[in-house]
């Protein structure tokens, strides 16, 4: 069964399940799911179940819920054309990295496997989408940067921002105009004790920026040195 047989709403929650599990080593549950689908528990247990029954998950009832190969199979090809659409509004329309998140998920559920194999070799076959997610290869392979959430990042370290989440697109914005993109390199010193703060010099003017958790849990970095 090809993925597009699927129902957009399951294509859905097979490539928010996948995307939960990429950065995080904490159990997807249906609780976290509806979170971050915003609909409630009851619409997504019933979901869940169905997606079960079709052999695309496990999920035993209150526990996690975890991907079988097919179901992995399947949220792979989702995201890869989730972040090829993305790249592709970006480097060829010119659209923000703020501005293509709610693009793409319509975009994703109409396109062909052909026309996604065409963006791929339009573009050169990229590997990091313009949020640094990795791009898996269309057979499937993925590379994920060796990254740490900057929340941990707290003694004094230069680091290299490798992904930036897009799950708040006005947070996005705020980066973009102090520079703070994927590849830009930062120096981290801690903010005021009990702030839960660090505190970075913009990339773009050189000011002191304090960035709280809203701001560093939303950005994975790879330490390059000491500041």
């Amino acid at each position: 069964m090809s993925v597009n047989q699927l129902s957009d709403s399951a294509q859905n929650y097979l490539k928010i399940i996948y995307g939960l599990a990429e950065w995080s080593q904490e159990p997807v549950t249906a609780s976290v799911i509806a979170g971050k689908a915003g609909m409630k528990l009851s619409t997504v247990s019933g979901a869940l179940s169905k997606l079960r029954q079709q052999g695309l998950l496990d999920h035993a009832p209150y526990g996690a819920v975890n991907l079988t190969d097919l179901g992995r199979d399947y949220a792979v090809t989702m995201v890869r054309r989730h972040r090829l659409i993305e790249t592709f509004l970006v480097q060829m329309l010119g659209y923000r990295w703020d501005q293509v998140h709610d693009e793409a998920e319509q975009l994703e559920h109409a396109v062909s496997d052909f026309m996604i194999a065409r963006i791929d070799e339009l573009l050169g076959h990229p590997s990091r989408d313009p949020h640094g997610d990795p791009i898996p290869t269309a057979e499937g392979q993925i590379s994920i940067p060796k990254a740490v959430s900057l929340t941990e990042i707290t003694d004094g370290s230069q680091v290299q921002v490798e992904r930036i989440s897009d799950d708040d697109s006005q947070l996005l914005q705020y980066f973009s105009d102090h520079g703070i993109t994927v590849g830009a390199r930062l120096s981290i010193q801690p903010g005021d004790a009990f702030s839960d703060t660090v505190e970075v010099a913009s990339p773009k003017t050189g000011a002191p920026l304090r960035l709280g958790q809203r701001a560093t849990s939303a950005v994975w970095v790879s330490v390059i040195g000491r500041a």
